[in-house]
């Protein structure tokens, strides 16, 4: 028998928090899926402006650790809230992303940042984003406005109401998205993207609401580009069950963390590699991959016939990606978020990173890292830059992020 899918006899916290959860109940995610290629990668439709761009967190999502707040405190902002807000993240910091050559933004927000209560916003930080949107267009950036933590879809804390559950919740979310293109009506260079990881929800209930979300701006902005991404934390195992618009001017994204073992070795905020509490290595031996699932009870013959964690096998876990390019030719397909923690040894996070870029280009898709920096307050730090000052990681990283890479011995 196994509780929260550990071992019987094993004792960890109550709640197996989200991103062990998508890799133990989407279909596919925890083990690599078969791979089906034939003859040359299919590349998918340019995501024009978009193509090679870093993502901000710790700023107005992530900037404190939810689940350790008592519920009356989670909904809310404290003066030290705002003092972040102002403080944290400066021009500096987008002409700091600019030298990187990128060519885009992704910024993630909490609603309850922007929004004081139901259609009533927060004008003192709508205007940090609209101050935000300004240093991008200084700096040559385009922006995509990432909706990171809707209420009702929090990975990190339970909540008593669900999104999908609730008519007044998903009322609130498309009237959010509507202040925004009030705001950015004139400004075709941000892209809105819908809801960040979308929980592992029936994906016909998630469909409805970004087609009512979509719908209402289409009343007001027929050309506004929309991301919608896949449902189980924006799984590419799931973007076969994604509605498909006749709509050029939606694109459609996937999220990249395989092997979840690698990414979040040691995370603090996961509570099956915190307990593996086990450096990882990659490109490397497949045993300590294969041991982590036994360990912790998601698999009892995990990884089989493979004998190495290495770029074939992310080709294999990224293949639902690749299928769906090549089935809609015609859409836009963008890896919107994918990194690894921090703690991870340098090098290693170079080569995955190499690799995910490598498989990513091969098939055309446009990407966007995770992230620029994040606060210690952000249990799963995924910092791409120095703290203090702001440099990034290493050269080598900052090549690839570029795009230029080449495969790993």
């Amino acid at each position: 028998m196994r509780e929260n899918g550990f071992k019987k006899g094993v004792v960890m916290p109550s709640r197996v928090l989200c991103m062990l959860a998508m890799g133990a109940v989407c279909a596919g995610a925890a083990e690599p899926p078969k791979t089906k290629t034939a003859g040359d990668p299919v590349a998918a439709k340019r995501f024009v402006g978009f193509e090679h761009g870093m993502g901000i967190g710790g700023w107005l999502t992530n900037y404190k650790r939810f689940n350790v707040l008592p519920d009356k405190w989670k909904m809310s902002l404290s003066p030290g809230d705002y003092e972040h807000f102002a403080t944290y993240i400066t021009k500096a910091d987008v002409e700091n992303i600019a030298s990187f050559g990128v060519d885009h933004v992704r910024l993630g927000f909490d609603q309850i940042v922007l929004e004081e209560k139901p259609c009533v916003f927060r004008e003192r930080t709508f205007c940090r984003v609209d101050d935000f949107v300004a240093w991008c267009r200084e700096s040559g950036l385009n922006v995509v406005l990432n909706l990171h933590k809707a209420i009702g879809n929090y990975c990190d804390v339970p909540e008593p109401v669900a999104l999908l559950d609730d008519a007044g919740l998903q009322d609130r979310f498309v009237a959010l998205w509507l202040e925004f293109e009030r705001r950015y009506h004139g400004d075709g260079g941000v892209v809105f993207e819908l809801l960040n990881e979308v929980k592992n929800v029936d994906p016909a209930a998630w469909n409805a609401l970004a087609a009512r979300t979509i719908g209402e701006i289409r009343k007001v902005n027929p050309t506004r580009k929309i991301v919608v991404g896949s449902t189980c934390w924006n799984a590419c195992q799931k973007l076969k069950d994604l509605r498909l618009f006749d709509d050029e001017n939606v694109i459609y994204t996937f999220h990249f963390y395989s092997p979840f073992e690698f990414t979040h070795q040691r995370g603090v905020l996961q509570a099956a590699p915190l307990y593996y509490n086990r450096k990882m290595a990659y490109p490397g031996d497949i045993g300590p991959y294969r041991d982590y699932k036994r360990f912790v009870g998601e698999s009892d013959a995990p990884y089989a016939g493979l004998d190495r964690m290495d770029v074939r096998v992310l080709r294999s876990m990224m293949q639902p990606a690749f299928d769906f390019v090549r089935e809609h030719p015609d859409k836009i397909l963008w890896c919107g978020e994918f990194g690894t923690i921090r703690h991870c040894d340098t090098r290693y996070r170079e080569n995955w990173m190499n690799d995910v870029i490598l498989l990513l280009k091969e098939h055309g898709i446009s990407y966007c890292v995770w992230n620029y920096l994040s606060t210690p307050n952000d249990g799963n730090r995924f910092s791409l830059v120095d703290d203090d000052s702001r440099k990034i990681v290493s050269t080598r990283m900052l090549d690839i992020i570029r795009g230029n890479v080449h495969p790993c011995d």
